[in-house]
This record gives C-alpha cells, structure tokens and sequence, in this order.
C-alpha cells in the first residue's frame, strides 16, 4: 500500500472503469468527492453500490457529465438520480449481488473502501460494511482506501491486507453517525403488535427505523433471543446489556450476533468495536436462505409501501417510480418461512402521512412485486395481526380489510366484491 494524496489516489480512474463505492457508515465520501473533481477529464465511467451516505454529486450535473449510476439498492441520497437518464438501477436479491462481482456480470476495476489502520500483521477491518464489500475488493483490479482510526476493528470475515490496497489515504474524522428517532404513536402500536409474535428463543432479524426499534422496546420480557440479520441499529443495545439476546439457542454461529453491515450511533459502534461477539459476514452468508433456515424461530420483520388485496407486497417503488430496492426482504422471508417454527413479518402502517391506504385492491400501475403472495405469512398495522398463510384469495380479502384503516375498509370491501363477483 502507497499513502499518497486523495488527488493521487483517485488518479487511478479511468474512462470507461467500472468504480465500486462501499456504503452505509463506511461511505469513503472524501474519495468519493475528489473522484467527482475530475468529471470534466473523465467519460463514461459506471459507478456500482448499494446504499452510501452523503452528497453523492456523481447522480448530479456538471457531474453526471462523467460518470452514471448502476445501483443495486437505492438509498435517499441517490433516489432521485436513479430515476434519471443518468442512473438505474439493477433488480437482484442482497444475497446475489456478490455473484455480480465473481462470475465477472459486473467486473470492477477499481473499489474505494474505508478501512481502519492495519494491524501488526498488515490487516485492515472493513469496519461496520462488509456486505457486498468482500466480494468487491475480492475481484476489484484495483483498491483504494481511506485509513481511519475512527473505523471500529470488526470479528468476523471483513479484513483486507495492505498488499491488497494500492493506494491509502489516511484521514481521522467520524465515520457516519444515524439519528435514532422515538418511534410515533402508531409506530409503538405496531411493534408491541410484532412483539407478541416474537417467542423466547427465536432469532431476529431487523433493520434500521422506528418500527423496529419499537418492536425491540416491547421485548424487555423476552428470554434467549439470538440475532442472524443482515444489519442491525442501536435497537439491540439495551436487551444486549439486560441479557435477553444472548444466541444461545442459534443453530448457526450460537452465542454469537451474525449480520453484514451495521449503522448507528457511536455508541453502537463503540460497542461493535473488538467485540468477538459479534460476526461480520458478506451478504453471501447473512443472507444464505440455507444458512438463515438452520436458526430456529427465525422471526423476520421487514415493511412495505404497499399490499394488494391477495397478499403481493411492493416494498421497492411507487408505481414506476425506483424507491428502494429489493435487498433482503425476500432472502429473509422465505428463511425464516423455511425455519422450524419461523415467523416471516411484514410490518407497515395502514396508511401513508398522506392517509392513503397502504393495503389496496391493486398495486399501483408499474410497481414492483418484491415478495410474491405465495411468500407472505403474517401481515402486521396498528390494528391487528393476520396471518395469510394457507388462505385463499378471499380471504386474504377479509384478513387484510380487517387491519386496513377504518375509513378506507368500506372502499376495500366494494373493490373486493367487484374482483370476486359477489
């Protein structure tokens, strides 16, 4: 590895590479920037992501000039980009994106990562983004990192050794720091809704937002939770410290807190850091549907925008319209349907901040199906809980009117009729 200036290390873009940028906290933004510094002597170049934190000038002119957008997850930062003739986005479960990268669909030349200072023996940590990260720098022609001191030293799989790296750039600022919020009124109905499906020795998996941080509040009685995710916040902190998530019935890495990327505040990254209790594995792994399936009770809970009246969850768009993306929902709701008393979880409001129904007759023209109807068990509001399982479309009808908002069921009910002839 050769310490050079962020200028220098950015020089080894060229026209028409291929550039991966890791992402959530461990966004290398100063490469990411000084990259976009260049675009006037660049052409054409793609970037590959999932979800990164900051400005993203690259999904913006002057800068899109050079450079264009091939997303496998659509963050906030680049939503807008993405749904743009300078950006897209690429349709693929989290669980696959590696394959991406090691069957050479989407060869990279170069990876910007950051890293924390090696070790004695020449290793640095991915820190608290190993994801689709591994297999990236695993195959990338070349690699180019920030040293940070601020990135935490992470057990598990996320290592890359200085011979590894080309060019480093060393720097010492906080790495990205999530806003926990309180969860809302609705919000804390609906995750004592999830709680009381969750059973003393199952194995959660969760992600960032109120409604899961509600769902962990309402877990203080619970006994032997394990945690097999593919991220995870501040949430699990308190039931960490009070001894309910302990791993000890997990089938698979017992005792031991198993995800592939994790955002939060500092103290959850404090808590992360040499921590040999926690195991950062890439995506290949957390999200394996053989792996997840061999943790008993594997209870997971995941959202959506929006859900027909027959049970078809879109969870990436509005309409044709590139919200999110796939990531994990479906890798973690057939595991955990194929896990020995598992409970796979959609969990929403029944209605948007604008008060239209999120459960309706129809998506909407152009969404996405995320997780098909023959996928979806329990469907959670903050007016109850139903379980589609074994339902026939009728009365998944009826199941889901009942948890719809009051002043939208009546409309459902007329659309119902209308579709079923009665």
């Amino acid at each position: 590895m050769q310490i050079v200036s962020a200028q220098e290390a950015v020089s080894i873009v060229k026209s028409n590479n291929r550039v991966f940028f890791q992402g959530a906290a461990m966004t290398p933004n100063l490469l990411i920037d000084t990259l976009c510094e260049r675009y006037h002597e660049l052409n054409n170049v793609e970037i590959v992501q999932i979800h990164t934190h900051g400005e993203a000038k690259y999904t913006v002119e002057p800068y899109t000039q050079a450079f264009r957008l091939n997303s496998c997850f659509v963050g906030d930062n680049v939503r807008k980009g993405v749904n743009t003739m300078y950006g897209d986005y690429t349709p693929v479960f989290l669980s696959e994106i590696h394959l991406l990268f090691r069957r050479g669909i989407l060869p990279l030349d170069v990876a910007f990562i950051q890293v924390s200072p090696p070790d004695r023996h020449g290793y640095c940590s991915l820190g608290v983004s190993v994801d689709v990260t591994l297999p990236a720098i695993q195959t990338a022609k070349h690699v180019v990192a920030l040293i940070n001191p601020n990135v935490p030293r992470t057990h598990g799989d996320g290592i890359i050794h200085i011979k590894k790296i080309d060019y480093g750039v060393e720097v010492n600022t906080p790495i990205y720091a999530a806003t926990i919020g309180e969860p809302s009124k609705i919000e804390s109905i609906i995750g004592r809704n999830v709680a009381e499906l969750v059973e003393d020795g199952a194995t959660l998996q969760m992600g960032i937002g109120n409604i899961p941080n509600a769902v962990l509040h309402n877990l203080t009685n619970h006994k032997r939770l394990g945690i097999h995710t593919e991220m995870f916040s501040d949430g699990i902190l308190p039931l960490v410290e009070r001894g309910i998530i302990t791993g000890e019935e997990k089938e698979i890495k017992t005792g031991k807190i198993v995800t592939c990327f994790a955002m939060g505040t500092k103290k959850l990254y404090d808590f992360i850091d040499d921590n040999p209790n926690i195991h950062f594995k890439e995506a290949a792994y957390t999200n394996d549907t053989a792996i997840i399936r061999r943790n008993p009770k594997v209870t997971a809970i995941n959202s959506a925008i929006e859900i027909d009246l027959t049970g078809q969850v879109c969870a990436d768009s509005i309409g044709m319209y590139q919200y999110s993306g796939v990531g994990g929902q479906m890798d973690f709701i057939r595991g955990a349907s194929l896990s020995e008393g598992g409970k796979p979880i959609i969990a929403m409001p029944s209605i948007t901040t604008k008060g239209i129904s999120k459960i309706t007759p129809f998506l909407k023209e152009g969404a996405s199906v995320t997780t098909t109807r023959a996928h979806v068990h329990y469907v959670v509001t903050e007016y109850g809980v139903v379980n589609l399982f074994g339902k026939g479309i009728e009365q998944r009808a009826k199941e889901l009117i009942s948890i719809a908002h009051p002043e939208h069921r009546e409309a459902l009910e007329r659309e119902a009729r209308k579709r079923f002839n009665h």
